[in-house]
């Protein structure tokens, strides 16, 4: 007999949730309990509060925390993602267990459609298998019954889920034995009563808890809050401001799991609604971080009611909206990262990549994954595309040329001795391994830098630049459209950048002019047009820091951008950066101004030895000048290095989060984050010894950002055609 096993993916990867699954045969075991259907349909992991007594059902609606071992200074060596896998995995499901059972305690996971992708962002497929789930269900689905096993449920609080789980625990036939149940945020006071009216549940329930993670950990040092169209519901239409403030209150209240699950107690700073006299009127777009803020700082305060959340603060939190920086989400990037998302096709982080097959002369597609647990990736990925090839080409040469395997593998069919053979077989498992990775990379490389050659972008991309820091302007973008051959997302890109930085145009017909040239279709032209709602008033850091001027002099650089001092740009087209690197800097040294950002807190002086309100100096902006007489080169040498070195950037970054000093700043931006952001969050952490984390409604690549700003304004109706009697034709 053999017993069906399905799987998702091979142990150790990340497992997507549209991922087919992969049926497998294996032997059966009289030994083996029918339960132990292995059937996971996704990846995962946990952590706790204090369970309630099943037969009191008490069941407050903020719950005190388990006491366990990762306090707040265990998760002071765990790094943000590491710190969410090991909630979800150690808190919640090795928790859900009978201490005192002999049995295997196999138990079934329950989840529905957000538990779902949160646990898939932190977990692998053996994570889950390891603390004894055998079978994953989804709450709104019909299930087996499966009585003589325990359920584990991990479900957001909502009345739907509640009805879903008293379907299945109550009753003369429940489908499982025992339930424990973990909600994914604060439960209300409403659904826990309509739990305690049903008297059969109460016998059923060993442990019901709020775990309060209800975020999604997409990177080490990144999460989201999954609220993709937050951009045209916070930022369109002042009509739907309800609308804005339903998606306001649920973005806080995902926002504020992430304390809870870091056990940080933070300082709320955010951008202030922009004054620019005392008669202009506050729009709801001026007030979104504002109104985040408070929702945010109300959900604290509730937490401050569990047993280990921190009563003083212990970190910083910066909300920011995305009319702070409108060149970041659709100016090229040129790192490794970057172009991958932006000009190959990627479906998240998954790639597909055709190879050579080693069946035949044929080829066969192969999914993969650019994540952490890819060593070259991670060593590679924030690094210029030019920086980046020139390494893959000297890991691949040296690799060829230190690997013995791979020099045996290259012969015209030599003889081979026997020690020769030997070492080949020794080293073709690594050969095969290190091959693959190289492989992709190099692959990937070589596809980008063929599409910067075939479009021109590196064109683009000065033009670009130049625009952003003031060294080119209106007649740079007439002659660029009247020479340049580009494709339609190049100008849309390009003029998006242009009015960013001359918003003035909104005012005068040159903006039209300058659209006709570009010859774009009139759904093309509103994310142009609706860039004017992103807007933002410039503010006393200078107008480098975000917005726009509210006068210009026509003599003077307009550039959004001033060139760092002391940071002179080693590559080609790797000027920009975002706004955001500026903010973190200065709230690093507590010097961001706080008439423009001020705190929800009262100042604790016990933060950095001083309060926050004591430091609102400014630092002087850096002297513009430009780059022309020093601009870098696209390409130059580097030292080589033996191909396997990538591996040990996965045991050194473990290490760095160890090392790390200070406290954690959390930067939140509403709209939509980008790679460059990413980027500059790794590069801060290093430079300035903290941790440093980024959270977003939502992680965008150009192409998606242009889409949603299209979605700032409806299409209009279509408009019936007349059409004259004597046009019909019988």
């Amino acid at each position: 007999m053999k017993l069906r096993v399905t799987f998702g993916l091979p142990t150790g990867q990340p497992f997507p949730f549209s991922t087919p699954l992969i049926h497998l045969h294996l032997p059966y075991s009289s030994k083996t309990s029918n339960n132990c259907l292995i059937r996971s349909l996704f990846s995962f992991e946990f952590r706790v509060f204090s369970s309630i007594n099943p037969s009191s059902l008490h069941f407050p609606s903020i719950m005190s925390m388990f006491d366990s071992d990762t306090s707040s200074q265990g998760n002071g060596d765990k790094h943000f993602r590491q710190i969410s896998r090991d909630r979800l995995l150690y808190e919640m499901i090795r928790s859900a267990k009978r201490p005192d059972s002999k049995s295997s305690n196999w138990k079934v996971l329950i989840m529905d459609r957000v538990t779902v992708k949160i646990m898939s962002c932190s977990c692998k497929m053996a994570d889950i298998t390891d603390e004894g789930v055998s079978l994953v269900e989804q709450i709104h689905k019909r299930r087996q019954p499966l009585p003589s096993m325990d359920a584990v449920y991990y479900i957001q609080p909502t009345k739907e889920n509640v009805d879903f789980l008293l379907a299945d625990m109550a009753g003369k036939a429940p489908l499982y034995k025992e339930a424990y149940v973990f909600f994914s945020s604060s439960v209300s006071k409403e659904l826990v009563a309509d739990i305690k009216k049903e008297p059969t549940i109460k016998c059923r329930l060993r442990g019901m808890k709020e775990m309060n993670l209800e975020y999604f950990a997409i990177d080490n040092q990144c999460f989201i809050t999954d609220h993709g169209s937050a951009l045209e519901e916070l930022y369109g239409d002042e009509e739907f401001s309800r609308k804005g403030d339903e998606c306001l209150t649920a973005m806080a209240n995902r926002i504020a799991t992430v304390f809870a699950s870091m056990l940080e107690f933070p300082f709320v700073r955010y951008r202030a609604a922009k004054s620019l006299d005392p008669t202009t009127m506050t729009t709801f777009c001026d007030l979104i971080p504002t109104k985040l803020a408070a929702a945010v700082w109300n959900n604290l305060m509730k937490y401050k009611t569990l047993n280990h959340f921190p009563q003083i603060e212990t970190c910083d939190l910066l909300i920011l909206d995305r009319s702070i920086d409108q060149i970041a989400p659709v100016i090229h990037e040129w790192t490794y990262d970057a172009m991958c998302h932006d000009l190959l096709e990627m479906e998240g982080n998954k790639y597909v990549h055709v190879v050579p097959s080693k069946i035949g002369d044929g080829y066969e597609r192969k999914e993969v994954f650019l994540e952490d647990h890819d060593p070259v990736w991670l060593e590679l990925r924030h690094s210029h595309i030019a920086d980046a090839s020139e390494r893959l080409h000297d890991k691949m040469t040296n690799f060829v040329s230190r690997n013995k395997a791979a020099q045996m593998h290259g012969r015209d069919g030599g003889e081979m001795s026997t020690r020769d053979l030997q070492k080949m077989v020794q080293a073709l498992p690594q050969y095969n391994e290190q091959m693959d990775k190289l492989s992709l990379h190099v692959d990937l490389a070589g596809k980008i830098n063929g599409i910067i050659r075939e479009m021109g972008l590196r064109e683009v991309g000065q033009l670009e630049q130049d625009l952003v820091f003031g060294d080119a302007g209106t007649k740079d973008i007439i002659k660029f459209l009247k020479e340049q051959d580009a494709t339609d997302e190049q100008k849309i890109r390009l003029l998006m950048i242009y009015v960013a930085t001359h918003p003035e145009k909104f005012e005068t017909d040159k903006l039209a002019k300058i659209l006709e040239l570009a010859d774009l279709l009139p759904e093309d032209m509103k994310a142009i047009y609706n860039m004017r709602f992103l807007e933002s008033a410039p503010d006393s850091m200078n107008t480098s820091n975000s917005g726009f001027p509210l006068k210009f002099d026509n003599k003077k650089r307009r550039g959004l951008r001033k060139d760092r001092p002391g940071e002179e740009a080693a590559w080609q087209l790797s000027r920009f950066y975002p706004i955001i690197e500026e903010l973190i800097e200065k709230l690093s040294k507590n010097e961001l101004p706080v008439n423009e950002y001020p705190c929800m807190n009262d100042p604790s002086p016990t933060f950095h030895g001083a309060s926050h309100s004591v430091s609102a100096r400014v630092l002087d902006a850096p002297a513009a000048h430009s780059m022309r007489s020093r601009r870098a080169t696209w390409a130059r040498p580097r030292n080589s290095d033996d191909g396997y070195s990538s591996d040990s950037i996965l045991r050194r970054s473990a290490s760095e989060f160890i090392k790390r000093r200070g406290k954690r700043i959390f930067v939140f931006i509403v709209g939509g984050a980008t790679r460059s952001e990413m980027r500059v969050i790794h590069k801060l952490t290093a430079k300035l010894s903290r941790e440093i984390i980024l959270g977003s409604s939502s992680l965008d690549d150009p192409a998606q950002f242009i889409e949603k700003v299209k979605a700032l304004t409806p299409d209009p109706p279509p408009t019936e055609e007349e059409i004259a009697i004597d046009d019909l034709e019988i």
